[in-house]
């Protein structure tokens, strides 16, 4: 086997971490109260539970009595402990995204659930843009900035790879509003998310690219307020450990009646 990219500096993610200030982590917020929300739906009493995360402390104040380990390459999660396991907010940031599922699967009891929330493919679309067009009008080429996140069918498709069962993957789609691009990048510095690509530009950018993308972001995306809007992708995934009291889906061609019969319309034939 071979062994996954390094996309992401492990080293540098955790110095952007340890300055992110907790006042300033809404993204991370916003997806705890979703998750919440969402398991409020679920018919089911969960009572050993783990989260996996980069902010402990905005957990440990929803679930006081989980298990809570950071996003590490190996999660220390006993086999088959948990009936309840939350990945929140750092898949977007894995080097081995389908690794850290398998983990987590592997930790569910069976017929245990697993929630994940990660950023997706529409994230930071804006901003991403404008970089990249300044940077082509002063330089003439492109430099990796932005991490590349999965969009919603790659993501979904990861809790399949992981052997999960009765997979679902959705997304919420947020925007916030801004001053101007500066405000942005602080406020993504403030939570812990600037670029920590291992492939990134080591030295300084110059004052001039952030110049031309200020004046870019202002011309393309500006509100009637005179402020910026930013687009975060939040992608859920939900999986199942798998157990043999779960629903299987039907053998094709096991069916004993027509669709058109039982909907009660008229079939109409495809042509060739």
């Amino acid at each position: 086997m071979t062994a996954p990219k390094i996309l992401t500096d492990t080293r540098a993610l955790q110095m952007h971490r340890a300055r992110a200030r907790t006042r300033d982590l809404f993204l991370q917020v916003q997806a705890a109260d979703e998750i919440q929300d969402r398991l409020e739906m679920v018919n089911r009493a969960f009572t050993r539970i783990a989260v996996v995360t980069p902010f402990a402390g905005i957990w440990r104040e929803r679930l006081p009595e989980a298990t809570i380990c950071a996003d590490g390459e190996t999660l220390p999660l006993d086999e088959k402990a948990f009936d309840l396991v939350i990945h929140s907010m750092s898949l977007h940031w894995a080097n081995d995204p389908v690794g850290q599922l398998i983990q987590c699967r592997r930790a569910l009891r069976p017929d245990g659930m697993l929630i994940a929330a990660a950023l997706g493919g529409q994230t930071l679309d804006e901003l991403r843009r404008c970089l990249s067009e300044a940077e082509i009008a002063l330089t003439g080429g492109l430099s990796p900035r932005i991490a590349p996140m999965g969009e919603i069918r790659d993501l979904g498709a990861l809790l399949q790879r992981a052997g999960l069962a009765l997979p679902v993957a959705d997304s919420l789609p947020l925007t916030a509003e801004y001053r101007d691009a500066r405000h942005l990048m602080h406020d993504l510095r403030a939570m812990g998310e600037t670029s920590a690509l291992a492939a990134r530009p080591r030295k300084t950018a110059p004052r001039a690219l952030f110049d031309r993308t200020a004046d870019l972001y202002r011309h393309h995306f500006a509100t009637p307020a005179a402020k910026v809007t930013a687009t975060f992708e939040m992608v859920f995934l939900t999986g199942w450990a798998p157990d043999d009291s779960q629903q299987k889906p039907l053998r094709p061609g096991s069916a004993k009646e027509r669709l058109a019969d039982a909907l009660r319309v008229p079939e109409t034939r495809l042509p060739d």
